[in-house]
């Protein structure tokens, strides 16, 4: 897939558009958007990728397209997860609400630069050296296997960018509106905002360790790993607010990603196996990969829903409170 750069240009441009519009618009009136323009906002992003990957499959092809979807799919899926995290940094920080659409977007385009180093890394690494595919396989695996295993308690463990900030800069004791550095006294300090921006940016590319080598399963092609990223991320902020409540409901979502993982881990070994010249070992097709990551997604999504409002009903009919703890967390993942 060897695109001309204005391709490339015209994309990124798109792109840094439509973060402009949503920093101008957080800027404006900051506040917590309603459940309308939450909706609104959601299905305007996923519209604009579903059209995305359309004309792919109309300009470049079916293939193209269908790998663009699956990356897209297994990226924003697990973005959702990652947004349980994200719920608990905002808790623990007491960030005050009608800030955090400002946190969550600074955070996230943060994360996006970040990614985007990685992604070109990835793609230089896996053009070079074949054997990558083994460790991504084996990785992903681990990965899975973690995710279905034994879980902590909700939690947020500060990593090793998140604590050098804190020690090294000097913080104010509280928020000082919406700002990131003021003076007191005379002296320049940096306020609790900063390090909550930090602590998510962060935390983001750390789920990333896992999260790119899953699209590398997926696709090769830099491009549409760079789309699928960037599209499976813009409109978190609006889906943090729309979901908060959901999330606890969605019980067996991590399970779902455990599957999807370990399918894409294995994926990735028999291809490297395939490629090494193992007769044994088939390339799974692309749209076997579409096919098993959605139709994972919408049972794992069908069953959580289905056993949270069992468990809702039973719950109120013995005149209880039903559980707001969720079955499965994600913040467990490994953190510098």
């Amino acid at each position: 897939m060897n695109l001309p750069l204005w391709v490339w240009a015209v994309t990124i441009i798109g792109f840094v558009a439509m973060i402009a519009i949503d920093f101008y618009l957080v800027a404006r009136n900051p506040r917590e958007p309603s459940f309308r323009e939450c909706v609104g906002w959601v299905s305007f992003y996923v519209l604009a990728a579903v059209s995305f990957g359309l004309l792919l499959m109309g300009t470049a092809g079916v293939s193209y397209g269908g790998q663009f979807f699956a990356g897209w799919l297994t990226e924003y899926s697990l973005s959702v997860d990652n947004l349980f995290v994200f719920i608990i940094i905002m808790s623990r920080f007491a960030v005050p609400v009608r800030f955090r659409q400002k946190v969550l977007l600074i955070g996230i385009v943060l994360a996006l630069l970040m990614r985007g180093v990685f992604i070109a890394a990835g793609a230089s690494a896996v053009a070079r050296f074949d054997w990558l595919f083994y460790l991504f396989g084996a990785f992903l695996i681990y990965t899975a296997i973690k995710l279905v295993g034994p879980q902590q308690e909700d939690e947020f463990s500060e990593n090793l960018a998140l604590r050098t900030v804190k020690r090294i800069l000097p913080t104010t004791e509280s928020y000082q509106g919406g700002s990131v550095l003021v003076r007191v006294d005379g002296r320049r300090m940096v306020t609790p905002m900063l390090i909550v921006i930090v602590a998510i940016g962060t935390t983001d590319l750390l789920f990333a360790l896992d999260s790119i080598p899953a699209i590398f399963g997926l696709t090769q092609e830099p491009y549409l790993v760079f789309t699928a990223n960037t599209f499976a991320l813009m409109g978190l902020r609006q889906l943090y607010f729309l979901l908060g409540g959901l999330l606890n409901r969605l019980v067996y979502l991590s399970k779902g990603l455990a599957f999807v993982l370990a399918f894409i881990g294995v994926k990735l070994v028999l291809e490297a196996l395939h490629h090494d010249g193992v007769s044994w070992a088939p390339a799974v097709p692309i749209t076997v990969s579409l096919g098993v990551i959605v139709g994972t997604l919408a049972i794992t999504t069908a069953a959580s829903l289905i056993k949270s409002r069992r468990e809702q009903a039973a719950t109120e009919g013995a005149g209880t409170e039903p559980p707001g703890a969720r079955e499965t967390v994600t913040a467990d993942r490994d953190v510098l």
